[in-house]
């Protein structure tokens, strides 16, 4: 068995730095990690929204969380607030951590699905300290100083400055033994006995080898799909977004810890508040509307005065049909792409690298592995590619042909299932501990309205008055613990406020 010592990274920004750091971490200086970037291909740098694993990225990195918010200009995340999307008016959140207390042999939610149901129970989000403070602009870190107290439940991401968290990735990675080489890869040289990746030329004509690849060039999968020909499965016909327009403003609007995200006729809006300035996009289908009326539906729409011209992404819906291939590894865009909608491009990133890092192989390449990574990457896609559909599909408005479109469409028998069973007694199976857990689920279908018949019956077992008691309990006790947060302004200003650029 001969170990890998020679790890190449083909491209910088988000993934190729959060893949440098992480492996600089790990394998520390038994392994050789050269990153190649080229400062003349941009990024494409809308990745700003996180969920909260990303702490435990910085943790395992043993990065200071004040310092990252102050040098990324973060701000922190409860929440993600949906907008129009049931129906016009509608607003609901889909929040971080937990929802109340489980009672007996069920969870929470099915004790205040039966009271809701008569009408007898307040909204969803009276239960979870995240959605209640997200609603008041409060926020704080967890503390568990209480006791079983609702303040030991939040849950936070953050919002950050994508490019300045690969700067500081670099920095941090750099210290630890990382090469970087400047320069445009434009090709890649492949062995003729096994098919895989010796060395990649750069356009100055060097060539730098190595034994395993990660290709983080973006949407051109420079290795894994235009040197190893992996093939690419396209979903646009589920997710049928393929653009944005995205664009920074001036700070309006207030230091909101929550994700806002608001439909439009042909897709949606992104609004993404950091220390410093206002991220905004556009998501939207080009089958159903204009680039130029897309653009000016954007810049229409923002809390400030723009700070540069918007930027036209182009992209289709799907994956890679392997992460892995020979020995090449995909992260981030080149591995497949999902729009932003619940902020899981970044978590994908950390995902893949913790599973190479699991599977990390030695030069014979074991294929039994490299199988069952790939496994666990098209698992892990697909579920989150069924959530995301939801929020599409599980809609009443019909009032353009894009939502006439999404709502009447057929979903994988994946999600149908997932539905079918909510729709009967508001069961939500959790599979094989896929990324958005039962809470995820149950907050966007009953944001968007999905019809349910009943609740558990055990539910029923327990005298009403018990169980009004018992949420009215819960209820109040979040209502006074988010009266005692500070504002989320103020946190950031007693704890982690960046320097004003």
């Amino acid at each position: 068995m001969e170990t890998i010592k020679k790890v190449v990274i083909v491209g910088g920004g988000t993934a190729g730095w959060m893949s440098a750091a992480a492996l600089s971490r790990v394998l520390g200086d038994k392994v050789q990690i050269t990153l190649i970037e080229s400062e003349d291909i941009g990024t494409v740098g809308v990745g700003e929204s996180t969920i909260p694993m990303i702490k435990l990225f910085n943790a395992v990195l043993g990065i200071d969380e004040n310092e990252f918010v102050r040098e990324t200009q973060a701000t922190f995340k409860l929440a993600i607030e949906f907008r129009d999307w049931g129906r016009i008016g509608d607003n609901y959140m889909h929040g971080f951590g937990i929802f109340g207390q489980d009672l007996a042999t069920l969870p929470f939610y099915q004790y205040w699905l039966r009271m809701h149901q008569q009408g007898k129970a307040p909204d969803l989000e009276n239960y979870s300290i995240n959605r209640m403070a997200a609603n008041a602009g409060k926020f704080m870190r967890a503390d568990r100083s209480h006791g079983n107290s609702p303040l030991g439940d939040i849950v936070s991401a953050f919002h950050f400055d994508a490019g300045l968290y690969a700067r500081y990735l670099r920095r941090y990675a750099e210290q630890r033994g990382v090469r970087r080489i400047e320069g445009k890869v434009v090709d890649a040289l492949t062995r003729a006995s096994d098919g895989h990746v010796d060395a990649v030329r750069m356009e100055n004509g060097d060539l730098i080898g190595g034994e395993l690849f990660i290709d983080c060039s973006g949407f051109r999968g420079l290795l894994i799909e235009q040197a190893l020909h992996t093939g690419f499965e396209d979903w646009s016909h589920w997710l049928p977004c393929d653009r944005a327009w995205a664009v920074p403003c001036e700070l309006g609007g207030g230091l909101l810890p929550y994700t806002r995200a608001t439909a439009r006729p042909a897709g949606w809006q992104w609004r993404i508040g950091l220390q410093h300035r206002t991220g905004n996009g556009h998501v939207y289908a080009s089958k159903f509307m204009s680039d130029d009326e897309a653009h000016a539906l954007l810049l229409a729409n923002l809390d400030g005065r723009p700070l540069a011209e918007p930027k036209l992404l182009r992209f289709t819906a799907g994956k890679r049909k392997q992460v892995w291939n020979k020995n090449v590894v995909a992260v981030g865009l080149s591995s497949g792409f999902l729009e932003p909608l619940e902020s899981t491009s970044i978590h994908m990133i950390q995902s893949t690298i913790a599973r190479l890092i699991s599977f990390f192989p030695d030069k014979g390449f074991s294929q039994p592995d490299i199988a069952e990574f790939n496994r666990q990457c098209n698992f892990e896609i697909e579920r989150i590619r069924d959530f995301i559909i939801l929020h599409y599909h599980a809609t009443e408005r019909n009032d353009t042909p894009f939502w006439d479109y999404v709502r009447t469409m057929e979903i994988p028998d994946t999600l149908r299932e997932k539905m079918d069973l909510w729709r009967t007694r508001g069961r939500i199976v959790r599979v094989d501990n896929e990324l958005f857990a039962e809470v995820g689920w149950l907050q966007v279908l009953h944001g968007q309205r999905v019809p349910v018949a009943g609740h558990h019956p055990l539910a029923d077992l327990m005298a009403e008055k018990e169980v009004s008691d018992y949420l009215s309990d819960i209820a109040s006790v979040i209502s006074n613990c988010v009266d005692q947060m500070p504002s989320h302004a103020a946190f950031i200003a007693a704890n982690c406020a960046a320097r004003q650029l």
